[in-house]
């Protein structure tokens, strides 16, 4: 390997890597801004509810109202990610959010504001966030090259962490000084920056091939690749159970600056300050992480110190103690979920990207939110030390999940393979033609039935994920030798995209198991229209229709898969 080549990996790999990337800077930039605004109206929000109740479950529903919209749209948000422009999606979602901001503006500034009208508006915002998400992270791969991708994640971490190190310090000083209206006017204001960026962005778009999914097909289809990916599940079901456990963190933090600490408001944004420095720290031992210790280590690693670090908060009453213990906190914390956001984007291929991305966002958030209103309740009957330390607990026995949901390995994306050319076709179909049946013969030497077996279980998580169903595999009785894979899709056009979701590694799986083939004929492949009806003449003197009504769409590349 060159220098300039060894120059190049490092950069590529390096933390500010995607910062040579004009766009990328742009928005990165504005979002840093715009995380800083969510993070002042958080701390006023916070506080506002505890000025109007005592109550710790209605404090901590101030954080349950911000993230549960998440764990709600964020599915339709990731269906829409992938439907439609995303460049349009996120001014839209950033729309939402900033008509919620304003709102709370006005009234606090009527002294109209209740604890129920701060709840719904601070979920108008988070349904804003719920939607930008989904959209402005499956769009990071656009705005830089794939080498660049991890650390992309990483550094959009970053940006939240860095408003967070100072922006609740400053919501503090805010609130303090102007009041919780000058906190929301400041949120509204700096959506600003973000809109406009996005609003310059010309964004260049390959148009598809076939027409869009309608959006409860697009959510279901995201759904079945989801549950077909047991990688994705894995770490799905390993930030909910995070997400659950230190959603006692910040839900509780205003009573720990309150109770604990025996401070106000700017105590409250101080702590929450150290909070995120840990993050930033975080984030940027990524990459020094990620090469060092496996991802299970790794998740095992920060879950411990993440345990220790809330028990020190639970019999601190010292500010410096509880500040370092927050700063550890946040670090582990970043790290974990950069880990399992990295895991999330390199597992998943475009056309799926935003959806699987949502239901990251919905295990994290509904986690969070979930946990935020349970730590409140048991707090209300045992108190901040108790909930605290039982969550210590949780948190350091959480590791045993790994016994059974071992952390997947990480490597690069799988990317998207080339455009298949679409089968002969001399019936009459119209893209709701349908369903389509599909059967490949295979002849296997019998010595090879075990192996060509286990690699048709991958296949069939393969084709399930892309959109077949009732899929399977038959031996013949009379001809040990002859195995006939099987399997549906729902129609002409779903069929298509089927075919041309598969990714570089899925292909190569497709090819291992066509491989085992033996004897002088290919493979043998029948596509099958289950209800012909249509496509029969009923009467002798019916005309055959025109050659020129025949669909597929016209390929654009040669291919041969199934």
């Amino acid at each position: 390997m060159t220098e300039q080549t060894n120059r190049q990996t490092f950069a590529g790999d390096g933390i500010t890597a995607p910062l040579r990337y004009t766009l990328f800077r742009r928005i990165w930039l504005a979002s840093l801004l715009s995380n800083l605004g969510l993070l002042i109206q958080g701390v006023g929000a916070a506080w506002a509810m505890t000025q109007m109740a005592a109550s710790a479950d209605k404090v901590a529903l101030v954080q349950t109202a911000l993230m549960l919209p998440i764990m709600l749209i964020s599915m339709p948000a990731g269906a829409i990610a992938d439907m439609y422009d995303r460049r349009i999606v996120t001014l839209v979602s950033l729309s939402i959010a900033l008509i919620g901001a304003s709102a709370l503006t006005v009234l606090a500034g009527l002294n109209l504001i209740t604890p129920e009208s701060l709840l719904v508006f601070c979920f108008v915002v988070g349904s804003g966030n719920a939607l930008f998400g989904p959209a402005w992270q499956s769009s990071v791969s656009e705005q830089v090259p794939p080498e660049a991708l991890a650390s992309a994640v990483a550094l959009n971490g970053i940006s939240y962490n860095i408003a967070r190190s100072f922006g609740p310090a400053v919501g503090g000083v805010i609130v303090a000084a102007l009041g919780a209206v000058a906190a929301f006017a400041c949120n509204a204001i700096l959506y600003l920056p973000l809109l406009v960026v996005l609003l310059l962005w010309s964004r260049s778009t390959e148009p598809s091939r076939l027409p869009r999914e309608k959006l409860n097909r697009a959510m279901v289809s995201g759904v079945r690749y989801i549950t077909n990916s047991p990688p994705i599940k894995i770490v799905l079901l390993r930030t909910l159970v995070m997400g659950l456990i230190r959603g006692a963190v910040m839900a509780l933090m205003p009573l720990v600056a309150r109770d604990l600490l025996h401070g106000g408001a700017q105590t409250y944004g101080i702590m929450l300050g150290a909070f995120g420095m840990g993050a930033v720290i975080g984030a940027l031992n990524i990459h020094e992480l990620r090469k060092r210790m496996s991802g299970e280590a790794a998740i095992r690693a920060c879950t411990i110190s993440m345990a220790f670090a809330m028990a020190a908060l639970a019999v601190s009453s010292e500010p410096v103690l509880t500040a370092t213990a927050l700063v550890l906190a946040g670090a582990v914390w970043m790290a974990a979920i950069a880990l399992f956001n990295i895991g999330v984007q390199l597992s998943a291929p475009r056309w799926v990207a935003g959806r699987s991305l949502a239901a990251f966002q919905a295990s994290i958030s509904g986690g969070i939110a979930i946990g935020a209103w349970g730590w409140g309740r048991l707090t209300d009957y045992a108190g901040v030390e108790v909930a605290l330390l039982t969550a210590a607990g949780l948190m350091l026995i959480s590791p045993l999940l790994g016994i059974w949901l071992t952390m997947p390995r990480v490597g690069a994306r799988n990317e998207d393979a080339d455009v298949l050319a679409d089968p002969e076709v001399k019936l009459s179909l119209t893209g709701r033609s349908g369903p389509l049946v599909v059967e490949i013969e295979y002849r296997v030497a019998q010595e090879n039935a075990r192996a060509f077996h286990n690699v048709m279980q991958d296949v069939q998580l393969s084709r399930q994920r892309n959109g077949a169903y009732g899929w399977s595999i038959a031996r013949d009785i009379a001809d040990p030798e002859l195995w006939t894979e099987r399997y549906h899709c729902p129609t002409w056009f779903d069929y298509l995209r089927q075919r041309n979701r598969s990714t570089q590694s899925e292909r190569a799986l497709h090819q291992q198991a066509i491989d085992f083939h033996v004897g002088p004929e290919p493979v043998r492949i029948r596509r099958m229209l289950e209800r012909p009806f249509g496509s029969v003449r009923w009467k002798d003197e019916t005309p055959d229709r025109a050659d020129g009504e025949v669909l597929p769409v016209v390929a654009t590349a040669a291919g041969s898969s199934t």
